[in-house]
């Protein structure tokens, strides 16, 4: 007899599926939305999740002005920048990115609700992504999750930093409370997700007394 007779992430008996850690770098459409205002939490998230490569990252005016442009030589990522007026402005971006085969990834950030970015308009977006083989973020600022065809879509909440293993009077990894709220093929579940800088990469485990998640594990795809 198998030692794990049912596939992973399905729960035997019609018990709720157990939540597996999602691939990040899946070339589909995602959505990130801050819990907070002015935190930063959803673009930091999305930079640790992006892939290695030159990323497109887009933003219109609004994002600029309310959260900041990327400081480059900070960001630990090749970025391509554009500095755009319209939301209507970034999504034609973010398709024309999606055509390039320089390009490991597209980030758009958008403020405010946006009638630029209907369903059709998400759709579409979702669309050429998969098409192309890339991921695609939107970051959504001071927007509450409207009727969207991104496959993932998280709301995300930063957490005090973990500690540093040199200086415990310094800021360790960042973390993060991320609540995948919506996403194609698997249910809702919540992580604290942990950048391990050193190594670069994104590590999800329960919450203290969630016991419904697995065991700590690292970024998937």
């Amino acid at each position: 007899m198998s030692a794990r007779p049912f596939p992973i992430g399905v729960a035997p008996f019609g018990r709720a599926p157990v939540p597996v850690v999602p691939s990040l770098t899946a070339p589909i459409l995602s959505e990130a939305f801050g819990t907070r205002p002015l935190t930063g939490a959803a673009p930091g998230f999305v930079l640790a999740a992006l892939p290695p490569g030159l990323v497109l990252w887009v933003q219109d005016r609004l994002s600029r002005t309310e959260f900041g442009a990327p400081f480059l030589p900070g960001m630990g990522r090749d970025l391509l920048r554009l500095d755009l007026t319209r939301p209507a402005d970034v999504l034609a971006a973010l398709e024309d990115g999606l055509q390039s085969r320089a390009l490991a990834a597209v980030v758009g950030e958008i403020h405010g609700h946006a009638p630029a970015l209907s369903f059709t308009a998400s759709r579409r977006l979702a669309l050429r992504a998969e098409a192309a083989g890339l991921p695609c973020w939107l970051i959504r600022h001071a927007a509450r999750p409207e009727a969207s065809a991104a496959r993932m879509r998280w709301r995300l909440a930063p957490l005090p930093s973990a500690s540093d293993p040199d200086d415990p009077y310094a800021p360790g990894d960042p973390l993060w409370l991320a609540e995948l709220f919506r996403a194609r093929g698997q249910p809702p579940s919540t992580w604290l997700v942990r950048h391990d800088r050193a190594a670069d990469r994104l590590d999800f485990s329960a919450p203290a007394g969630d016991r419904k998640l697995a065991e700590p594990r690292r970024k998937a795809g």
